[in-house]
C-alpha cells in the first residue's frame, strides 16, 4: 500500500488562538493508542491529533479537510473555524453538538473537542461533510477515509420546507428554553409518533392531532422559532433521537398528575420534562 505522509503545516491559523473557547475541553485525554495518521484512497496522513474520546474515533479538523480538499482555506470567524471549498462551506465550533455542513447539521455526540490547540472532529462526521466514507482497518488499526463524488448535498435541498417548519415550530413552542437535549427530545416524541401505526403519519398531522399540544390549542405553535429549535428540527430530519421510545412527555411540575403519567411506561426526564413510552 503506497503511504505518503503529508505534515499539513500551511494552515497553522486552525491552532487554536490563544484565549479562544472557554468550551475548549480542557483535560481531555485520548483513551488508547492510535496510530498518528489515518489514510485517504491509500494515502497516508500524518495527524497527531487523531485520538479515541468516548469510543469515538476524533481527527484533527485541519488534517482531515486538507487531505480531502487541498483546495480548501480555513479561517477564523469568532468563535468558528469555517472551511470554505468550491461547494463546500463548513462551520465548526468547540462545544457544540454538530457540525454544520453546506447547511445541514450534522449530531456530534461527544461535542466537537479541543486538545494540545487542535480542533478535533469525529472522522465519521467530517467525512460525511465532505462526501466521503469511513472504514476501518482490523489488522492494522488504521482509520481509511474513502473519498466520494463530492460534498454533502445541501440543507436547501435536503429539509422538506413544511416538516422543518412544523417540527421546528413545536420544538420551540415545547421546549424553546430547555437544553439541545431537551428540544431533541420533543422532536424525538414526534418523530416516534410519525412512526407509531397508533398516530398520523406526517409531522403536520401529529403536530396538529385534535387535544394533543397546548401550543397548537392556544396559538404558541406559530411564534418564530429560536435558532437552536430550528437547528434540533434539522438534526432530527438528520435522524437524530433523544429519549429513547417516547411518545408522550410532560412537564411535571405543571402537570403532576398527567394521564401519561398513570398509563405509560416512564422512560427518562430530561430538563424539565418526563417522557414517557
Amino acid at each position: 500500500m503506497q503511504k505518503r505522509f503529508l505534515c499539513l503545516m500551511l494552515c497553522l491559523a486552525i491552532v487554536l488562538p490563544v484565549g479562544s473557547f472557554a468550551l475548549a475541553a480542557e483535560g481531555i485525554q485520548a483513551e488508547e493508542e492510535v496510530a498518528p495518521y489515518f489514510l485517504v484512497d491509500g494515502i497516508a496522513y500524518e495527524d497527531p491529533g487523531l485520538t479515541v474520546y468516548n469510543n469515538i474515533t476524533y481527527v484533527s479538523l485541519m488534517n482531515a479537510v486538507l487531505a480531502l480538499r487541498p483546495d480548501a482555506v480555513i479561517t477564523w470567524e469568532g468563535e468558528y473555524a469555517v472551511v470554505s471549498a468550491e461547494g463546500l462551506t463548513i462551520r465548526v465550533r468547540v462545544g457544540d453538538q454538530y457540525v454544520e455542513a453546506n447547511g445541514r447539521y450534522l449530531y456530534v455526540l461527544n461535542g466537537v473537542i479541543a486538545m494540545n490547540g487542535r480542533v478535533l472532529v469525529p472522522v465519521r462526521t467530517i467525512a460525511q461533510a465532505m462526501g466521503a466514507w469511513v472504514g476501518w482497518n482490523a489488522e492494522t488499526g488504521e482509520v481509511e477515509i474513502y473519498s466520494g463524488s463530492g460534498a454533502i448535498v445541501s440543507g436547501e435541498s435536503y429539509y422538506d420546507s413544511d416538516s422543518l417548519y412544523w417540527l421546528s415550530h413545536i420544538i420551540n413552542a415545547e421546549s424553546g428554553n430547555q437544553s439541545l437535549d431537551g428540544k431533541l427530545a420533543v422532536g424525538t416524541v414526534i418523530m416516534n409518533r410519525v412512526d407509531s401505526p397508533r398516530f398520523p403519519n406526517t409531522i403536520y398531522e401529529v403536530v396538529c392531532a385534535p387535544n394533543q399540544f397546548t401550543p397548537v390549542q392556544n396559538g404558541a405553535i406559530y411564534r418564530e422559532p429560536n435558532a437552536e429549535s430550528v437547528i434540533a428540527a434539522k438534526l432530527i430530519l438528520e435522524g437524530v433521537r433523544v429519549g429513547g421510545n417516547s411518545l408522550y412527555f410532560v412537564n411535571p411540575s405543571i402537570s403532576p398528575n398527567s394521564w401519561a403519567q398513570r398509563n405509560r411506561p416512564y422512560v427518562t426526564t430530561i430538563g424539565a420534562h418526563a417522557f414517557f413510552g
